[in-house]
């Protein structure tokens, strides 16, 4: 019998806590409980979980440092994290990404809609989950992204080739990378990509979109590695051919 995939919860709130517990467990998952990152720590190097959910604000650790001493555990990285936030400033879901977390949700948040997103990451992280949801070796590599991020030079590179890039462009596109498969509506692309002080709208996301497929067609006129998901937003397809 295979065991149902654990997932950490660490969440002070005891409320919340119950709430999220009640849905995961609804939804055929193993939920495990802890209120402050002392004890995450311990049940996670005990046996490390299909997915870990943080609460940002927790009162021993801040939710960021736990996620770096989480990655630093054995089998850390290869388990998925979702941030849970109270705070709704730019800077903590641009924090949250560029740590290497896999989602976030903002406080209120649906419940449905945090297993739905449960389920989505654990999708792409992977066929690979053993029971209880650990990650497992598998015989055949996945097939090696063609796009290729070079964050101290500020280039990315598509089959081998050096993209020619605006600075909007660039920031979209190592978004999408960094996250494969995950949606981000225009508003989410605006405030991660775009300055806080600049007067942008969704038209401006969906003409440097444009633009940004025009540079990667003259690359690969047969790849189409942008979606669109009308009335949602944009993702980056994750099964991108090896060779254009």
């Amino acid at each position: 019998m295979v065991s149902k995939p654990r997932i950490l919860v660490v969440e002070d709130e005891s409320g919340i806590a119950d709430t999220i517990q009640y849905v995961l467990e609804t939804d055929g998952f193993a939920p495990v409980w802890c209120s402050t990152a002392e004890e995450a720590l311990r049940q996670f190097a005990a046996a490390p979980p299909a997915l870990a959910i943080l609460d940002v604000g927790l009162p021993d650790l801040n939710g960021f440092e736990l996620f770096r001493r989480l990655q630093a555990l054995p089998g850390g990285p290869q388990v998925p994290m979702l941030f849970l936030t109270a705070r709704v400033a730019e800077i903590d879901r641009v924090v949250g990404l560029e740590l290497g977390a896999d989602d976030y949700i903002a406080k209120p948040f649906s419940p449905r809609e945090l297993v739905a997103r449960v389920r989505t990451i654990l999708r792409r992280a992977g066929a690979g989950q053993g029971p209880g949801g650990a990650p497992q070796a598998t015989g055949a590599s996945a097939a090696p992204m063609p796009l290729e991020v070079d964050a101290e030079r500020m280039q990315i590179r598509y089959y081998g080739q050096p993209l020619d890039l605006s600075r909007y462009e660039y920031g979209l596109l190592r978004l999408f990378v960094q996250r494969p498969g995950r949606v981000f509506s225009r508003d989410e692309l605006l405030s991660l990509v775009w300055d806080k002080s600049s007067d942008s709208f969704d038209r401006t996301v969906d003409a440097h979109i444009k633009t940004l497929r025009h540079k990667l067609k003259a690359v690969a006129p047969r790849v189409d590695p942008i979606r669109t998901l009308r009335g949602t937003g944009y993702a980056l397809h994750e099964d991108l051919p090896a060779v254009p």
